[in-house]
C-alpha cells in the first residue's frame, strides 16, 4: 500500500477526506493497521480517529470491524430538509454580505465546471467547492460549521445526483442563477433558487436509488 504524507494533518482529517473524496466507500471496512500504513501515522491517534468517526455515525459496527455507515431512505431524506434549510440560508446571507471579489470567484467556478460536464465523479467535487463558496460568502461561522458537518454525512451516499444523465447541465444552470441572485442583492430568490437547486437533486437521487430496486 503506498504511504500518503501529510504532516500537517491530523488522522481525523485524513481519514474524513479519504471518505468525503470516494477513497473509502460506504460499507468498506477500517482497518487501524492498514489506515497508519497509508497515512504514515503510528495506530493510536487512528484508533482515536476511529472512535470519534464512529462517535459521530461516519462509521458503524459490522460485528467487531468498522465500517463506513450508509444512510437509508429516511436519513437520507431527513439529511436533506436540514440541507436545504441551511444552504437556503447560507445564500441569503451570501446575497446580503458577500463581497464582490467572493461574487466573482463564484461566476468563475460556474464557467470552469463546465469543462468537467463528461466526469461526474470531478464535477461532484468541484459541485462542493461551489457549495462551500457559498456558505463561506455567508460569512457566518456557525452556520459554516453546521453545513460541514451535513457535507460529511453526505459523503455516506454511494453515488452523486451528478451521474444522473443532463443532470450536470442542469445544476450548472442552477448554480448561475444562484449566483446571479447573490450578486443583484436579491436574498429572497437566492434563497429560493438554492433550495430548488437542492430539491432537484434531491428527486433526482431518489430517481437513481428507485433504479437499483428490482
Amino acid at each position: 500500500m503506498t504511504q500518503i504524507r501529510t504532516p500537517n494533518k491530523d488522522a481525523y482529517t485524513l481519514i474524513l477526506e479519504a471518505i468525503d473524496s470516494g477513497v473509502y466507500r460506504p460499507g468498506d471496512r477500517l482497518v487501524e493497521s492498514e489506515l497508519a500504513e497509508r497515512f504514515g501515522v503510528s495506530r493510536t491517534p487512528i484508533r482515536e480517529a476511529l472512535q470519534r468517526l464512529e462517535t459521530q455515525s461516519l462509521l458503524a459496527r459490522d460485528g467487531r470491524s468498522l465500517i463506513v455507515a450508509s444512510l437509508d431512505h429516511n436519513q437520507m431524506a431527513e439529511l436533506y430538509v436540514v440541507r436545504t434549510e441551511l444552504e437556503g440560508l447560507a445564500a441569503r446571507l451570501a446575497a446580503r454580505h458577500a463581497t464582490e471579489e467572493e461574487i466573482q470567484v463564484m461566476r468563475d467556478m460556474v464557467s470552469e465546471d463546465r469543462a468537467l460536464l463528461d466526469d461526474p465523479s470531478v464535477l461532484a467535487r468541484a459541485n462542493r467547492r461551489f457549495h462551500k463558496r457559498i456558505h463561506l460568502a455567508s460569512h457566518n461561522r456557525f452556520l459554516v460549521q453546521q453545513l460541514d458537518l451535513v457535507h460529511r454525512s453526505m459523503a455516506l451516499m454511494a453515488t452523486t445526483s451528478l451521474a444522473a444523465q443532463g443532470r450536470g447541465e442542469i445544476a450548472l444552470a442552477e448554480h448561475k442563477a444562484i449566483v446571479d441572485a447573490i450578486s443583484r442583492r436579491d436574498e429572497d430568490a437566492a434563497y429560493k433558487a438554492l433550495r430548488d437547486h437542492i430539491s432537484v437533486a434531491f428527486v433526482t437521487r431518489l430517481k437513481l436509488d428507485s433504479h437499483k430496486i428490482d
